[in-house]
């Protein structure tokens, strides 16, 4: 049992969630609770690490007395190496308030560009761009929307918040290990390279030329979405090939990131 924060295991997870540069050099982030335990696929788990508390209420038991997740993660753990850690070496590495116990390492599902867009040729595509959004909150609910959304997967710019923050991946309930991401240093260009294949542009801006509801949605489309508090870029929204406008009634002078995000997302599917 691992005891002491200075453990190197126990340095490189907090450098993990601490750090972007960390997760980004080793492509891997880190999941905590039983349901991102549960959700996550076993072959892309690196890490696992439980706590002493955990370890007792899991296997210091009768089986039979485990029911619904919790014998879930008995039978899916029981078939991985783990390393068990004190309560206070547990509760140290944690980034929640109150730890569940159960913290994973992930392999970042790594997808490049081009290769998705040669998956995709000739197939309907919906993608969801996102420029300087900073809110992990939003971030999290627009990567759990995606999926629900039948979306196919999110372009970020380098300047969006990380989506694999620990914030951002508790806020996901379990979609970030299912909805592809691609990261880009060139948003602009992307976008480009997106449009030579077909899809349509949709922008949500405030100087939409018509409301959401009266677009005819490619089944090959990519949506805008922009900064919580400045929108979209001038040059992001001069690539859209239509700008959208989403009604708003009283002194409101614009909607959540995310709530219009998952707006146009559903209105596509209609």
């Amino acid at each position: 049992m691992i005891t002491s924060v200075n453990n190197s295991k126990i340095k490189h997870v907090s450098a993990l969630i601490s750090s972007k540069k960390e997760r980004m050099s080793v492509s891997s982030f880190v999941a905590e609770g039983t349901k991102m335990f549960l959700e996550a696929d076993p072959s892309k788990i690196t890490e696992v690490y439980i706590s002493e508390s955990f370890y007792e209420r899991l296997f210091n038991v009768d089986k039979s007395k485990h029911i619904g997740a919790m014998l879930d993660v008995y039978n899916k753990l029981d078939k991985m190496q783990y390393e068990v850690v004190s309560d206070s070496v547990f509760k140290k590495m944690s980034d929640t308030v109150t730890p569940q116990g159960i913290l994973i390492v992930v392999k970042v599902n790594v997808r490049i560009l081009d290769d998705i867009l040669t998956e995709y040729e000739g197939r309907p595509l919906k993608i969801i761009a996102l420029e300087g959004l900073q809110d992990p909150g939003n971030m999290g609910t627009i990567v759990r929307t995606s999926e629900a959304a039948g979306f196919d997967f999110i372009l970020a710019g380098l300047n969006t918040v990380d989506i694999y923050s620990a914030k951002v991946v508790r806020s996901t309930m379990g979609s970030v290990f299912r909805i592809p991401v691609v990261f880009t240093d060139d948003l602009y260009d992307a976008i480009d390279t997106i449009k030579s294949h077909g899809v349509m542009v949709y922008a949500a801006h405030l100087k939409g030329e018509c409301s959401y509801r009266d677009v005819d949605y490619n089944d090959r489309l990519m949506i805008l979405i922009g900064n919580e508090g400045r929108g979209l870029t001038d040059e992001a929204s001069d690539k859209a090939d239509t700008l959208v406008k989403i009604p708003m009634k009283g002194k409101v002078e614009s909607l959540n990131a995310s709530v219009a995000a998952a707006i146009l997302m559903y209105e596509t599917l209609r």
